[in-house]
């Protein structure tokens, strides 16, 4: 199950779309929440937690501006509002592209592409996906530049798959090697696999920019 969530392609003519649950989103620390409200701006990362908050992921294949094959990795939670009974829409946005040069995944984070960072990815003894994010580069206009390792975060990713009860599981979390956790969360999901042709996946989960640089 996990080798066909994740063999969704251009070629495979089909998408991944899963619903679930977080039983729990968590940030760190008190002067964490500055760095994640600014990440909010571009879907990159947000200051709410909470239990029980409803998700879709969105694994959607397409053929990007620059002739990439590429599939979407959008996250949308129903996030707990400031008034109670409320909730306010949160992503997590990312496109990621196979980068020939680099010889690795490239998955760019944010609305606008600022962010790019390669993927290393493992499958562990029990059957379930590890993937590790490894650094991470700028981009905007003429400006491109890597991240020193105390002014970003590495996310660790696993998802398995229960078959006794016929779902997904999915953590993540995102640490600083200084300043140690930042955030993370962890859920359930089901899935279903739309089929996609002609490049015709919905407009919303593009980016608003594409970036050529990897």
């Amino acid at each position: 199950m996990l080798q066909k969530r994740f063999g969704v392609d251009v070629e495979s003519g089909y998408a991944c779309v899963g619903e679930g649950v977080f039983s729990e989103v968590r940030r760190g620390a008190w002067w964490t929440v500055p760095f994640l409200r600014f990440g909010a701006f571009r879907n990159i990362l947000f200051p709410d937690h909470g239990n029980n908050i409803p998700f879709t992921i969105e694994n959607y294949p397409y053929i990007d501006g620059f002739g990439r094959p590429t599939v979407t990795f959008i996250r949308t939670l129903d996030a707990p509002g400031a008034l109670k009974g409320r909730t306010k829409k949160r992503r997590f946005d990312a496109t990621m592209v196979y980068s020939e040069a680099r010889g690795a995944v490239v998955d760019y984070l944010g609305t606008h592409q600022h962010l790019a960072t390669d993927l290393v990815l493992e499958v562990l003894a029990d059957g379930s996906l590890h993937l590790q994010t490894t650094g991470q580069r700028f981009y905007e206009g003429p400006v491109a530049f890597s991240f020193p390792s105390i002014g970003t975060g590495t996310a660790d990713l696993y998802e398995s798959y229960d078959e006794d009860r016929d779902i997904f599981t999915i953590q993540m979390q995102v640490r600083n090697t200084v300043f140690g956790f930042l955030f993370g969360y962890r859920g359930e999901f089901s899935c279903t696999y739309p089929l996609v042709e002609n490049n015709n996946i919905p407009l919303h989960l593009k980016p608003v920019r594409e970036e050529i640089r990897e």
